[in-house]
């Protein structure tokens, strides 16, 4: 017969059994970018892929060449050099090898109350002719078949926004420790395309930075980048301010399609989630200062519930705790094994990636809690914004 206190112990780990079921209910159904024909329709409208870039020679060349050797016949590349000291430019016309699609901009110094990507995008848009807009990032890499798919989408949706969710690749050790547990955290928070596309809450709406594919007309009659040129996360903020205005905003898979190495390094991580999980936090809770108090509480929160099992398993093990801790570290952390190996996998890695999710707990936690202690002040590439407003 099993011990009640036992028993206790493992009831307690029901809510980490249950988020992973919920979680995987939740993901079901989700669309992708394969059920959609690849072929341009006839007569093909023209699509403005801008990429704004910031001191990204290292990738920028690279991001220029896939995109140009897109199978979509109706496509102009627009690359703003965002005052690039690397040669950033340069390397896009060498990346372009002559191809007369790439018209490459020098935005004007940046206003008070943009951040730069923002403006960036914002000056690529004006020069851009297509009846779609496509905002990409450098690092970002583009299948041939990508552009005709959004079309296709874009129009079987009647979306004003299409956003995609690629595949994240990560080269690292770090990157594939903490890489899958944020993206772990959006899985569990906003669950999978389908759930979003559902969802009527903007709040529950989310898109994806990396691609974001707007009707002209719709980008124009909503203000464009203008109406977030000051949120941090304005892939978030365009999904949830879109829908709140009435427009539609489709997000969909395409793993196939979109490829993206976010960061290179354990200091890329910190710093690049870093300016995002604070502000996007608070633009997901309620407004002022319950919001704040709430985005404090909970952006912290996912690393101390994945680290909870953890120190319980180890203390009952010693001995230092009870029984029923031990019984309940050893069942949420089997739990959560499960999680991380079915996001491993998801991310192309070994099994045994599974087993790092404490270290990557340990990392996002840091990060977590820099970001609330900074508050409202960003850094990136260079540059410190306040986006508390």
């Amino acid at each position: 017969m099993i011990d009640g206190s036992l028993l206790h112990g493992l009831a307690w780990s029901a809510p980490w059994w249950l988020a992973l079921v919920l979680t995987a209910w939740r993901w079901r159904g989700s669309p992708s970018l394969d059920d959609l024909s690849s072929e341009a329709p006839f007569p093909a409208p023209l699509v403005s892929v801008i990429v704004p870039a910031r001191n990204e020679a290292s990738h920028i060349a690279a991001c220029v060449r896939a995109i140009l050797a897109s199978a979509y016949p109706a496509l102009e590349l627009i690359v703003v050099d965002d005052h690039s000291t690397d040669g950033t430019a340069r390397c896009a016309s060498d990346g372009a090898a002559g191809d007369p699609r790439l018209t490459i901009v020098a935005p004007p110094d940046l206003p008070p109350g943009w951040l730069g990507k923002q403006w960036a995008c914002h000056r690529g848009a004006l020069v851009a002719h297509g009846d779609f807009l496509l905002f990409t990032d450098a690092d970002v890499r583009h299948a041939p078949d990508l552009h005709g798919r959004l079309v296709h989408a874009s129009r079987s949706t009647e979306a004003a926004l299409v956003s995609v969710a690629g595949f994240q690749e990560t080269g690292t050790f770090w990157e594939r420790v903490v890489q899958p547990f944020v993206f772990a955290i959006l899985a569990q928070w906003y669950g999978g395309p389908a759930t979003v596309n559902q969802a009527r809450d903007p709040r529950r709406k989310i898109a994806n930075g990396q691609c974001l594919f707007f009707r002209r007309a719709s980008y124009d009659a909503f203000g464009g980048h203008a109406s977030v040129r000051g949120k941090a996360a304005e892939d978030l903020a365009f999904a949830q301010q879109m829908t709140a205005a009435g427009h539609t905003v489709y997000l969909t898979l395409g793993r196939r399609q979109l490829t993206t190495r976010m960061y290179t390094s354990l200091g890329e991580i910190v710093s690049g989630w870093g300016k995002n999980v604070y502000s996007a936090g608070r633009d997901t809770l309620p407004g002022g200062a319950l919001g704040q108090a709430l985005a404090r509480t909970l952006v912290p929160a996912p690393a101390v519930l994945s680290l909870l099992p953890v120190a319980a398993l180890v203390g009952g093990a010693c001995g230092v705790l009870a029984s029923p801790w031990l019984a309940f570290g050893a069942s949420a952390s089997a739990a959560l094994v499960l999680w991380f190996g079915a996001i491993a996998r998801e991310f192309r890695l070994a099994p045994w990636y599974a087993l790092t999710f404490p270290l990557g707990a340990l990392v996002y936690f840091y990060i977590a809690i820099a970001a609330v202690t900074r508050g409202t002040r960003v850094r990136w590439k260079g540059r410190e914004y306040d986006v508390g407003a």
